[in-house]
């Protein structure tokens, strides 16, 4: 299988530094896996997610014109799909939500009018 930007391909770590880790693929090619393609959270240790030896699944980001490739690990993860709703049930909640907040909305003011007007007769009323 030749090295194309996209495939997902095995490999084994051969090297770790501190800004990421190499990995051998086939046909003795050599990628590298930045620090920042190892995990979707912060990674401020390499260490604590490989070792050398280790074999991990990455996807080949890109390949560079002198020959550098790279990788990344949390790219070739499959991430579950989100279900997808219904049109109707998307309208259905957007109506619910603005019936609610207009119901909220008229109750806070007239909760707002009641504790301002004073009980004389409102706001700038003739005293007599």
């Amino acid at each position: 299988m030749s090295i194309e930007v996209g495939s997902k391909v095995k490999g084994k770590v051969t090297g770790i530094t501190n800004f990421g880790a190499f990995v051998e693929l086939e046909e003795n090619k050599t990628g590298l896996v930045h620090i920042s393609e190892v995990a979707d959270s912060y990674v401020k240790d390499i260490n604590d997610y490989l070792t050398v030896g280790d074999t991990v699944e990455v996807k080949i980001i890109n390949v560079e014109k002198d020959g550098k490739i790279g990788l990344s690990i949390k790219k070739a993860k499959d991430k579950p799909a989100r279900p997808q709703r219904s049109s109707r049930e998307r309208a259905e909640t957007f109506e619910s939500k603005m019936n609610q907040f207009l119901k909220d909305s008229e109750d806070r003011l007239a909760s707002l009018k009641k504790h301002t007007e004073s009980r004389r007769g409102g706001r700038g009323a003739k005293r007599g």
